[in-house]
């Protein structure tokens, strides 16, 4: 029985990617991406075996050009990928896949394949007036530090919304208030353990699951983000000076 969600199952056909698809000796690059989280997770190669297994499994199916052969995503460590949305760019020759990760995406154990940062790279700013400038800078940083929290809220009210199928978040809505409860209390629990453990790179994805749980609750409460900050901006006011 497939997975694949209805939506995918109206919207395309194996036979309707293909037509669209600019194939390169026959495969075409597949961006994998985390449906939650909006986290790259890797990037594969497919056939148009590969995609028709994709389709019609409901995972992701790649093709190994080191190996020269089809591979199920997840066979052999249990980390498959469910898949909750695929589309074509508008030039036919990427694909992007959405998934329900059941694990990490990176053979190396990393949440993704994408974790090796390239640090050293020059900071551009406007010279025409040097504080002005760092200022302006440090504004303009300031102001998007958080446009993930945004992106996440309004991802999280759609998943509410339309429910597809296979999603954790729709499982989490289905499941109601009690869950999403209990589910926060096991992700403040390993926040604080891997704290404890003084463990930052666990840590980091802790407190990133802890979050995430935080605004499925404030979602399902119906309690905006913005009120959060609100009050958050009111608690810390400083007083004003005559």
């Amino acid at each position: 029985m497939s997975n694949v969600s209805n939506e995918i199952r109206e919207r395309l056909s194996l036979e309707q990617v293909v037509e669209h698809i600019r194939w390169s000796d026959g495969l075409v690059p597949a961006i994998v991406q985390d449906a939650e989280t909006r986290q790259v997770l890797m990037m594969a190669y497919m056939n148009r075996e590969s995609l028709k297994l994709s389709l019609e499994s409901g995972e992701t199916w790649f093709w190994s050009r080191s190996r020269q052969e089809l591979w199920h995503k997840g066979a052999t460590s249990g980390n498959v990928q469910t898949i909750t949305s695929l589309k074509y760019d508008c030039d036919g020759d990427t694909l992007l896949v959405e998934v329900k990760p059941n694990g990490p995406a990176c053979h190396t154990g990393e949440v993704t394949c994408f974790h090796n940062e390239i640090v050293g790279l020059p900071q551009k700013s406007v010279e025409h007036d040097g504080k002005e400038a760092n200022a302006n800078s440090a504004g303009s940083q300031a102001e998007g530090r958080f446009d993930v929290l945004a992106e996440l809220e309004s991802v999280i009210a759609e998943r509410e919304r339309e429910r597809p199928e296979g999603a954790y978040t729709t499982y989490l809505f289905d499941k109601g208030v009690d869950k999403i409860l209990k589910k926060i209390g096991e992700e403040a629990s390993e926040t604080i353990i891997a704290a404890k453990n003084k463990d930052n790179d666990e840590l980091r994805l802790e407190v990133s699951d802890l979050m995430y749980h935080l605004l499925v609750l404030l979602q399902e409460r119906k309690l905006p983000l913005d009120d959060i900050m609100a009050e958050l901006s009111r608690r810390h006011e400083r007083p004003r000076r005559d």
